[in-house]
């Protein structure tokens, strides 16, 4: 009796495996997770990937929080993971595996009614840490400036004051926003606003890339803009099984495909 139940115990517990291994929780960046990463998951189910996806995106930070407490299989990130992400990680036994995955470009888009199309990289610091205050002071029609930021859990919120502000904060006038598609909504229905985003968002009704000290944002031309940035999945550990599987096919030609039409760079153009 006691082998037959031995048996079923080792047949369910083999059984519960195999099902939450057929489902890949995914968190992080909201940058790569509103649109690109759910594109490759429904190609890769599409050609013939047996596995169903479970995908939140609220912000890169939680790619770590969520990696540590062990409610996801793959962390996305804007942002390379920070020294107290991975020590945090560490001290619950999670070893981070760290996958760069394309490459991506901050834009600073204002609304498409603005004359405003180049700004010096310094007028752009000055904006966001709130010393320019009215458009008149850069060369637009007089009004003041409407700021919209990320939130303090993405990536690109981080990201954006390292390359574009010198580490500076930004502006108590700043507004911050859950996403990318949040921003081109309120800058594309305010006159006055000032935004940045992924790249992968630019091409939104009702708002204009704003180039800086003459150079816009190009694929073919990435390392040499200024807020050019790679991005990130993370694992624990190797990734192996589905979860390698699915990155295999991110970084495959199938993948690059899906990549370059979300807006994004592939790792192959890179080299």
């Amino acid at each position: 009796m006691k082998s037959i139940l031995s048996v079923l115990c080792l047949t369910l517990a083999a059984t519960l495996a195999a099902q939450a291994q057929s489902t890949l929780r995914i968190r992080g960046s909201d940058t790569l997770g509103a649109k690109l990463i759910p594109s490759l998951a429904e190609a890769f189910k599409k050609q013939g990937g047996k596995v169903s996806f479970d995908i939140a995106a609220e912000g890169s930070s939680t790619a770590f929080t969520n990696l540590a407490a062990g409610t996801a299989e793959i962390g996305m990130s804007s942002r390379k993971i920070k020294p107290d992400e991975r020590t945090l990680c560490r001290s619950k036994g999670i070893a981070i595996n760290e996958i760069e995955i394309a490459w991506d470009m901050i834009t600073v888009v204002v609304n498409k009614n603005n004359p405003v199309a180049d700004l010096k990289k310094k007028q752009i610091m000055q904006i966001f840490a709130g010393d320019i205050k009215d458009w008149s002071e850069v060369g637009g029609n007089p009004g003041p400036i409407s700021v919209y930021t990320r939130n303090t859990s993405s990536g690109t919120y981080k990201d954006f004051m390292t390359m574009a502000m010198k580490g500076r904060e930004y502006g108590s006038n700043s507004q911050k926003m859950a996403g990318n598609e949040q921003i081109v909504s309120e800058v594309s229905s305010n006159a006055n606003g000032i935004g940045y985003i992924g790249y992968a968002y630019a091409g939104a009704k009702g708002i204009k890339i704003v180039s800086i000290d003459g150079s816009s944002p190009n694929p073919a031309a990435v390392k040499s803009y200024a807020l050019a940035r790679p991005t990130f999945l993370y694992t624990s550990g190797e990734p192996a099984g589905t979860i390698k599987e699915f990155i295999d096919f991110c970084r495959s030609p199938a993948g690059d495909a899906i990549i370059t039409k979300g807006g994004f760079v592939p790792l192959s153009q890179m080299k």
